[in-house]
């Protein structure tokens, strides 16, 4: 079983993962920014290192998607390859911070990819509003985050709402993070439970 939770930067993603891997016992699969070796020099020169960064992180979904099939393995997973590819690396190019010679290259590598892979068996979207995002970003503190735009964020999340309705890989459920504060309340966090149990187990089970 692979369940894979996507979201804008700052949605809750690591958060849901653990504790959703912690009742469920599943594996959780993070995303681990600190070892792409771009990601500090994107956020200071983004039209410089968007191409190398995109790349990284390309890589990096692949090598954790190879690992779960492989294995075999019952794992939940902090955003997923498809976000990068369709959502991240072509904002950047519409914002003109990826050549359209690199965003092609880009493009094409993740298509031959995708041709090869299985997607999620249900994935999780933390839908989420600016306001909230920009709270929840600044109180976890990551000094690389600083330099975020607003304008990158708002745009990433129109991005990610288009991308989320046209969503045909499989199961689907969308978690509205402004109404369920699965951080902090337990009853929130069941209900969201009970929705990943009736699509993976079924209604009754």
């Amino acid at each position: 079983m692979h369940i894979a939770v996507a979201g804008n930067i700052g949605a809750g993603k690591t958060t849901l993962t653990y504790l959703l891997s912690k009742y469920f016992g599943f594996e959780a699969m993070y995303v681990d920014n600190d070892q792409n070796p771009y990601l500090l020099d994107f956020y200071g020169d983004m039209p410089r290192w968007a191409f190398n960064l995109q790349m990284a992180f390309l890589h990096a979904r692949l090598r954790d998607i190879l690992e779960v099939r492989k294995e075999k393995k019952n794992v939940i997973q902090d955003r997923t390859l498809y976000e990068d590819a369709q959502i991240f690396a072509p904002n950047l190019h519409s914002m003109g911070l990826m050549t359209a010679r690199d965003f092609e290259t880009y493009k094409k590598l993740f298509e031959t990819i995708a041709e090869l892979i299985e997607p999620p068996d249900l994935l999780i979207y933390l839908k989420c509003d600016i306001p909230t995002l920009v709270e929840q970003i600044q109180n976890r503190g990551r000094n690389y985050e600083d330099s975020i735009r607003l304008d990158y964020l708002k745009r990433l999340n129109t991005r990610y709402e288009e991308w989320f309705a046209d969503y045909t890989f499989g199961k689907k459920i969308e978690i509205p993070v402004k109404d369920l504060n699965f951080r902090d309340n337990p009853e929130h966090l069941g209900i969201i439970i009970n929705k990943v149990k009736a699509e993976i187990y079924g209604l009754f089970s």
